[in-house]
């Protein structure tokens, strides 16, 4: 009898752990609201804008006020007597593809100019592509250098009145480059790190301006990026899944929500055209299995809340599941009691949502993993628009799921099958989804944070 008894309380004190968790979790979403504001945007990445005087052979060139067009005014006495400057800024890594252009405003008296990138740590006394971690297209002879002297056949020459452009296409990791709006052609980019647009002048009287997007490419930069994502499109719709695969991963989301009136309409849709599939977890167990336990009553909860009917869903839920209410200073109740004091400000009862903050909301406040949540409602309070306000995102729909789905993940985790209390939290395609993105982030840190090809 005490073994049993024993057993009994050991299950009982880790369903109450991993409940507290759970409400915890939830708890950290609802404070996140208040960091993704309006006045919270990520910045987009630099990129570059002008060319660098500081980092540049300053001997051999001269440039222009504005730092956009340079000239060589030496008399070429040797082969390192190189006018080179970098742009003020890498090239972005973070988009599809990164390009730029120089307008060759006079060749001078050998047209030795060059267009490529440099590594930072590039020698400012040799043409891009002499040097390792370079890469350069020269105007002289067409050729292209890739950290040697040597070059190897490439494309044209180009020459005073001519419009040349360097790219970098992340999505296939090549060097490209055109001439007059066309691509003359590509290689691969075998160089990894930091990289800056970079142009060279080696002759007297070679002038280039330099256009870092400030006004349009004479390169059709909009078309060349569209053709490349439908490259890419083309590449994923080659990948073949079995049909019931997608069918099952899409119906264990439905199930794993408790929407049980789209989940019987898709099971009605693909009935005749779907072979069923079960998904099938780790412990042996099948996931459909597990998160089909209390459908209905997880559904009549999520539309009571998503609804604003906050005393009807803490009502069912007393009367379902009162081992989840039962601690009123626990994370679910305490989400529970903000959510209804946010529906009474919502409605614009707000001597009715004082009373109740002083009722309910009181208890909380001294308990420090709550004080930040409890002080932004209350901060409600305080405005004739609260939905414009910096805490107006307890306002929006995004909160009413954050309470549902913690209600939810709090009914599942009392199935006394359960094996592992973290599967409440997501469904297979949201697992699915961030085992992805761990991964492509892992890719990208491999690469220098560099967008990659799909593969």
């Amino acid at each position: 009898m005490n073994s049993v008894t024993n057993d009994i309380n050991t299950t009982t004190t880790t369903n109450s752990k991993s409940g507290q968790d759970l409400g915890l979790y939830f708890l950290e979403r609802s404070r996140l609201g208040s960091a993704q504001g309006p006045c919270d945007m990520d910045e987009d990445e630099e990129a570059p804008t002008e060319l660098n005087t500081i980092n540049s052979s300053g001997g051999f060139l001269v440039v222009s006020p504005d730092k956009l067009s340079v000239k060589y005014t030496n008399v070429n006495l040797h082969g390192h007597d190189v006018g080179v400057v970098q742009a003020n800024k890498q090239a972005p890594v973070k988009r599809l593809v990164y390009y730029f252009e120089i307008f060759v405003k006079d060749a001078g008296t050998k047209g030795q100019i060059a267009i490529g990138f440099t590594s930072e740590s590039f020698k400012m006394r040799r043409q891009p592509g002499w040097e390792a971690n370079s890469c350069g297209y020269h105007g002289d002879d067409g050729l292209l250098y890739r950290g040697q002297g040597k070059g190897e056949p490439f494309g044209p020459t180009y020459t005073s009145g001519d419009i040349v452009g360097g790219g970098i296409n992340y999505a296939t990791q090549e060097f490209f480059f055109t001439k007059n709006g066309a691509v003359v052609g590509k290689v691969n980019k075998d160089m990894k790190g930091p990289l800056f647009p970079t142009i060279a002048v080696h002759s007297q009287n070679e002038e280039v301006l330099v256009n870092f997007g400030q006004k349009p490419f004479a390169f059709d930069l909009k078309d060349f990026e569209a053709q490349e994502r439908m490259k890419q499109q083309m590449t994923i719709e080659k990948i073949s899944l079995p049909t019931n695969v997608s069918h099952g991963i899409v119906r264990s989301y439905l199930l794993h929500y408790g929407y049980e009136d789209t989940l019987n309409s898709f099971d009605m849709a693909s009935k005749s055209t779907v072979p069923p599939i079960y998904i099938a977890q780790e412990n042996g167990s099948c996931e459909q299995e597990d998160i089909m336990y209390a459908l209905s009553q997880r559904k009549t909860l999520r539309q009571l809340i998503r609804n604003g009917e906050i005393d009807a869903a803490l009502s069912k839920l007393g009367d379902w599941y009162p081992q989840i209410v039962q601690d009123d200073k626990s994370a679910t109740c305490f989400l529970l009691h903000c959510q209804k004091f946010i529906e009474l400000v919502r409605a614009g009862a707000l001597e009715e949502a004082v009373k109740y903050g002083r009722m309910q909301l009181a208890k909380f406040f001294e308990l420090p993993e709550f004080e930040d949540l409890v002080k932004d409602c209350v901060a409600l309070l305080a405005y004739q628009q609260p939905q414009e306000s910096l805490v107006g995102y307890l306002l929006e729909e995004s909160q009413r799921e954050v309470v549902a789905d913690m209600v939810n993940a709090m009914i599942l985790s009392t199935n006394p099958n359960l094996k592992d209390s973290n599967s409440c939290l997501h469904s297979y395609l949201e697992r699915l989804l961030r085992q992805l993105t761990a991964c492509c982030l892992e890719r990208r840190s491999l690469n220098d944070d560099q967008e990659l090809p799909i593969s």
